[in-house]
């Protein structure tokens, strides 16, 4: 049971001259939160006023996971905001979902009832204000590469991130795009309070980001928020008391089509939210990242670790599931000098990743809890990895003699950005020794 009763959304309130934005979360009439965020970049002219209100509820609604995650009161209030039932049915799926993992890791019910509050009936759709601009989120990793490249020659392209400037300043220098910068600061009492004994674990944190494109959309006078999640990123993690619980829920294909509904619900046509990438594998990703390779090699990190709140470096640390599945499904497409330059060993051959090995390609044990594809793509790239390393028919499992790493899965982006991404691939010779093998 909750140390406090109830959570509220008490207060957002945007600081124009100093482009900042404060969020103000709280329990009872005991804790306050404050997060805040700082956009950096030349704000678009006659922004509209309602368009921009919105989206500002929109990231104070969805930011506020990470202080309700901490205590988890049974009860929400809104302070100020509009929720009408499908708003509110929204963040309530969103908020349910997303901290599946949360629950999964503290011994806690997935279907932890999480309920937001209907405070208006029907708040009002503003008109179409925003006709054109790409925006694109810019991670670090070899997937949001992929996007600027396919999108490179469009017309009216720019690349935004949230945090990590100092990391990712020498990867923006190299993509050479309209840069479009976002600082957030965490209310820093979140440590103490997880020293304290509050709940702490994973949030379905490219939710916040959506939210984050939205507001940049709006401020810069762009409509499409461009994301790179992948067709495995639906994929579940593991089976819980009954539930799918996924630890990438936030870049699932079922939340894009939410977060798009929503979208639609509450800012009409002018903000577009969607994965350039849906279509894809991890691998079929790592297949055409191969020919970029050389050219962001010393500059990309796909590392969570590199990434957390406190790190100001970029690197890869060489241990954690994400760094050695990465590994695995370059493995067909770079040479392995090139592969062990980047990482410093071969993590193939590391001891100390055999479990997590075994854990990506479904021997034993559940999926590792991070941003990893699903096991067949896993079992191919080792397939051909065992071609070149003997040490590695340790490895044993099945593969369908029909898989195909190149299927193309259901995506929901605009039917003409498909037909750029159509346009890219088919340029894209085979790179890939899985032809040859499997």
């Amino acid at each position: 049971m909750s140390k406090y009763s109830t959570f509220i959304f008490k207060n957002y309130d945007f600081i124009q001259k100093d482009k900042m934005l404060s969020l103000t979360y709280g329990y009872d009439d005991s804790l306050t939160f404050v997060e805040q965020y700082r956009f950096d970049f030349p704000f678009a002219d006659n922004i509209d006023d309602g368009l921009l209100d919105v989206a500002f509820q929109t990231l104070f609604f969805m930011a506020g996971v990470s202080y309700y995650k901490m205590y988890l009161a049974p009860r929400i209030v809104v302070s100020n905001g509009e929720l009408d039932v499908s708003s509110a049915n929204f963040f309530s799926k969103t908020y349910q979902r997303g901290l599946g993992e949360l629950f999964y890791k503290n011994n806690l019910s997935p279907t932890t009832n999480i309920t937001f509050p209907v405070t208006d009936k029907s708040p009002s759709t503003p008109p179409t204000y925003i006709t054109d601009g790409k925006l694109i989120a810019i991670g670090g990793g070899k997937d949001s590469l992929v996007s600027v490249e396919v999108l490179r020659e469009q017309n009216d392209v720019a690349v935004w991130s949230l945090g990590h400037r100092a990391q990712l300043a020498p990867l923006m220098e190299i993509i050479n795009l309209p840069s479009l910068w976002v600082d957030r600061r965490l209310d820093p009492a979140i440590a103490t309070h997880n020293k304290e004994g509050a709940y702490n674990g994973h949030i379905p944190i490219s939710a916040i980001f959506a939210a984050v494109g939205a507001v940049v959309a709006v401020l810069s006078g762009n409509r499409d928020v461009v994301v790179s999640n992948e067709s495995s990123a639906s994929d579940p993690t593991l089976e819980y008391q009954g539930v799918q619980i996924n630890h990438q829920y936030s870049k699932s294909l079922e939340f894009e089509e939410d977060f798009q509904q929503y979208l639609a619900h509450r800012l009409g046509e002018n903000v577009h939210y969607y994965s350039l990438l849906r279509p894809f594998t991890e691998l079929r990703i790592a297949e055409i990242y191969s020919h970029y390779f050389d050219k962001y090699n010393n500059v990309f990190s796909s590392c969570n670790r590199a990434f957390t709140q406190n790190s100001n470096t970029l690197f890869w640390c060489g241990h954690c599931a994400k760094c050695a599945f990465t590994f695995l499904i370059l493995t067909p497409f770079v040479s392995r000098s090139k592969l062990e330059t980047l990482w410093g060993k071969n993590l193939l051959l590391e001891p100390d990743l055999e479990t997590t090995y075994r854990q990506l390609l479904g021997i034993e044990g559940d999926k590792p809890l991070d941003c990893v594809g699903e096991i067949k793509e896993s079992r191919a790239a080792m397939r051909i990895a065992q071609k070149e390393y003997p040490e590695l028919d340790k490895y044993e499992f099945d593969l369908p003699e029909d898989y195909d790493y190149r299927r193309v899965s259901k995506n929901v982006m605009p039917p003409e950005i498909y037909k750029v991404l159509e346009a890219f691939t088919s340029k894209i010779g085979d790179t890939s020794q899985l032809n040859r093998h499997i």
